[in-house]
């Protein structure tokens, strides 16, 4: 059940609340909200509802009808995020786990781990221990196993994710590995739930091979009665009356599981189809179907695999999945980051209050959202009032990176930022796609037919033309970004007013979406760019931009355009903008899908110089996805 407080509740009220119940064998969570706080109260319910009302600092008391209660998002409204090292499995950010199904000797799982992750996996899974449906089948390597995977870690950095069989395992489950993982076959293993949770580590939970997906969150409620709440939700697929694959995949589960807990899940395509070429669209169709991650199995000679060998996908499979996963990730709010764990190691060594990430706007707007996306929630954020703050923050080392966009697929390029480019010696070092969905944002009871007043920002309006069109009596007045139109609409309060905004601004201000998704075009994606005074990625990079003007003479252009076509160097983007000061001449920025930082490359500046009146050089970097 859950106990609403009264909103001038003290702390210590609540901890005499709070012991009472425990008193009682209770299970309590505290669960803070928008604007009350509450308890939730999980146990066999011994008394009458109604003398839980009577108890101090209760306003009111709600039962919960679901079997399964701490799992259950009535208890735990906002998604739970799990930490595994320095990955958080259910933020914005996929996770992709990926390796071999056994481990089977210690030079061909580091082979398999330093492949998959090259191709940007953040977590590397392998059994160490395998139940078998057939005794005389390869049961893995036991410890020997474990000790491979604690050497994975060692090396690559990555996490590492093994099943556990029995009980007798968990020491050394706590010795060697970052993540437990209980198979189909055990989801109904009580005994081992309860074990899995008391060992406090994150535990990967897969559905069994018959299981409804209430008996699956039953599963997990055992695993969080015992105190741990790190449970990972993992679809593998059922057993039907189908023949053609391995398993039938159960995509439904995925959006019906978000729905029912705050536990994030993730989908194995492996085990559910059984056949390699069948992993890939089943993986794409998971990202799309909103899961938090996959687990995919990966080996460099699949026919000669100790263990499922037919279902395991090659390295160069798996690099083309990741490019595809790329792309799909940001239509479903979702980033695929290649360089997620560089940046978290980075990232740990600084001191917090060394460094910054500014962007312009408040929580809430899209810019702060891309901030999440790109550097995770460890960094401490500073938001600043305009996009020249932020470029003027890094400069002076308040910020060590910069969060700006600098182009939309709608309403086109944001010039100020370009100008701003050109303006400042900063680097671009990163690059973004953030899929743009606009909502129609107002206080609880507004209504479509009853507005007059709607705010956002400028580029906004461009984008929702269309659906603005089809009310022009509205009047629409600019802010600078939009969170700050849903703050005003909420510190206004009128009926008659509205905002277009994401739906985590209307989420954060308490505020409701009357009409979701008015962007005119559906392919709605802006570009933001990381800028920093120094390069924050060591690794590959694939473009660089750069900015630059010729002489006005007949073929400076073309004398310019022909150094990347001789190079076979691919041109994505070629914008001209006008000179401050000097009319009726231009500058030409300018991306090129090509690394300028490698030593074989610079000729190309070298030649550009030659060839150009003004130059700058903006950066090289790793490609933000593309668009399909």
């Amino acid at each position: 059940m859950i106990l609403v407080l009264n909103k001038n509740v003290s702390k210590s009220e609540i901890d005499v609340l709070k012991k009472k119940l425990r008193d009682y064998g209770y299970i309590v969570k505290e669960i803070q909200g928008v604007d009350e706080l509450i308890l939730g109260v999980v146990g066999q319910i011994k008394q009458d509802m109604r003398y839980f009302e009577t108890l101090p600092g209760v306003s009111k008391v709600i039962p919960v009808s679901k079997p399964y209660k701490l799992v259950s998002r009535d208890l735990h409204p906002e998604p739970t995020k799990i930490q595994v090292g320095n990955v958080v499995i259910g933020g914005d950010r996929l996770v992709v786990i990926a390796g071999p199904c056994s481990v089977e000797t210690r030079d061909r799982t580091l082979e398999i781990a330093r492949k998959v992750k090259s191709c940007g996996a953040l977590l590397f899974r392998g059994g160490a221990f395998k139940p078998r449906t057939s005794p005389y089948s390869f049961q893995g390597l036991g410890e020997e196993g474990l000790k491979i995977l604690a050497e994975v870690r060692d090396e690559t950095g990555m996490g590492v994710v093994t099943e556990i069989t029995s009980p007798a395992q968990a020491d050394l489950m706590m010795k060697y590995v970052d993540v437990v993982q209980v198979g189909a076959r055990n989801m109904q293993n009580f005994e081992l739930l309860r074990c899995v949770g008391r060992l406090g580590k994150p535990v990967l939970l897969k559905r069994g091979l018959s299981a409804t997906i209430e008996e699956w969150l039953m599963a997990a409620e055992y695993i969080l009665s015992e105190g741990n709440d790190q449970v990972i939700l993992c679809e593998r697929g059922i057993r039907t009356f189908e023949r053609y694959t391995r398993n039938t995949l159960d995509l439904t589960a995925v959006p019906v599981v978000k729905k029912l807990t705050h536990l994030p899940i993730i989908v194995d395509p492996s085990h559910a189809t059984g056949i390699r070429e069948k992993v890939l669209p089943m993986a794409r169709a998971a990202v799309a179907a909103g899961a938090d991650g996959i687990m995919v199995e990966v080996h460099t000679e699949p026919e000669k695999a100790l263990s499922d060998g037919p279902q395991s996908l090659y390295p160069e499979q798996f690099e083309q999945l990741m490019r595809e996963l790329h792309v799909i990730a940001p239509v479903v709010g979702k980033q695929l980051d290649y360089d997620y764990l560089a940046k978290a190691a980075y990232v740990k060594d600084l001191k917090v209050d060394e460094v910054a990430v500014a962007y312009a706007g408040v929580p809430g707007s899209f810019s702060y959202k891309a901030a999440i996306q790109y550097f995770g929630e460890d960094l401490p954020l500073k938001n600043v009032t305009s996009f020249k703050d932020v470029f003027e923050y890094v400069a002076r080392g308040e910020a060590k990176w910069g969060v700006v966009p600098l182009e939309n697929s709608l309403s086109g390029s944001i010039h100020t930022n370009y100008d701003l480019l050109m303006l400042y010696d900063l680097f671009i070092v990163g690059e973004l796609t953030l899929r743009i969905v606009h909502n129609l944002v107002g206080i609880e009871g507004a209504v479509l037919d009853k507005l007059k007043t709607v705010y956002s920002h400028p580029q906004v309006f461009e984008q929702c033309s269309e659906f603005l069109s089809e009310h022009p009596g509205w009047d629409l007045v600019a802010c600078k970004d939009t969170a700050t139109a849903v703050a005003r609409v909420q510190r206004e309060g009128n009926l008659t007013s509205a905002a277009i905004a994401s739906s985590e601004a209307a989420k954060l201000f308490g505020m409701a979406v009357i009409k979701e998704g008015i962007e005119t075009h559906p392919q709605n994606f802006t570009r933001f760019v990381i800028i920093s005074r120094e390069s924050l990625q060591n690794g590959p990079k694939d473009k660089s931009s750069m900015v630059f003007s010729v002489s006005n003479k007949p073929g400076a252009l073309y004398e310019v355009l022909k150094i990347f076509a001789e190079g076979g160097i691919n041109m994505v983007k070629l914008e001209s903008r006008p000179m401050h000061g000097r009319p009726w001449e231009y500058l030409f920025y300018v991306d090129l899908e090509i690394d300028l930082d490698l030593d074989e490359n610079k000729w190309v500046v070298d030649e550009l110089r030659k060839k150009t009146e003004v130059f700058k050089y903006l950066g090289s970097y790793r490609q933000g996805a593309k668009m399909v």
